[in-house]
């Protein structure tokens, strides 16, 4: 069974003495950070073009994890969410912040996620190159039968990951109050937690 979502703490204990924390992108000061991760990492050392990797799909049902090191933005994922499976996209470690650590609490967290959210199945393209590498850390197999894709000047190939079902999936039966709360932020109270405690006076 999945380990429960864990967001905003050190997912493994031999990084909590660097201070490394898996946030949600909740602000445009997130915002900010992840897109100079990925600007840093694709545009700098892989020269691909702004428009391919800004790609219109940042604010359109997109989640976008952010590892910290020390409070210093180091790595990003952002994942999307389809009928049946979610994607994992635009992965991006700062060159001096790789080594494989930072990565697998990235992909802990995203997996984490998406099973929570009630995923089985999680849809990846990666650069050819990258295929041993997200194996081993992002636990992910090649997907049988499909062809290479090639797009942005690199050969791509399909991998998943499966999910073990997680316990305390969200459900269209889930608490309404759980389910209105802040993306990944599931089991502590929001806001309008808050404002239940308050009669309803609308419409006045």
């Amino acid at each position: 069974m999945n380990a429960p979502l864990r967001l905003d703490v050190a997912p493994r204990s031999y990084l909590r003495a660097n201070s490394l924390q898996i946030t949600v992108a909740r602000s445009l000061d997130d915002l900010m950070q992840m897109a100079v991760v990925r600007a840093v990492v694709y545009m700098g050392e892989q020269f691909c073009p702004y428009d391919e990797e800004f790609d219109g799909n940042d604010f359109t049902g997109a989640t976008h994890f952010i590892a910290r090191l020390n409070g210093e933005p180091v790595g990003v994922l952002r994942m999307r969410w389809f009928a049946g499976f979610a994607k994992l996209e635009r992965f991006a470690i700062r060159s001096e912040n790789r080594g494989g650590d930072i990565a697998r609490a990235l992909f802990d967290a995203a997996y984490a996620m998406a099973a929570r959210k009630g995923y089985g199945r999680v849809l990846g393209y990666i650069q050819a190159r990258l295929l041993p590498f997200m194996r081993r850390v992002g636990g992910v197999v090649e997907r049988e039968g499909r062809p290479r894709l090639v797009f942005s000047d690199h050969e791509y190939i399909e991998v998943e990951r499966l999910l073990e079902p997680c316990e305390d999936a969200l459900g269209i039966d889930s608490d309404p109050m759980v389910i209105l709360r802040p993306e990944g932020a599931w089991d502590r109270p929001g806001v309008l937690d808050l404002s239940a405690a308050r009669p309803a006076t609308n419409p006045h």
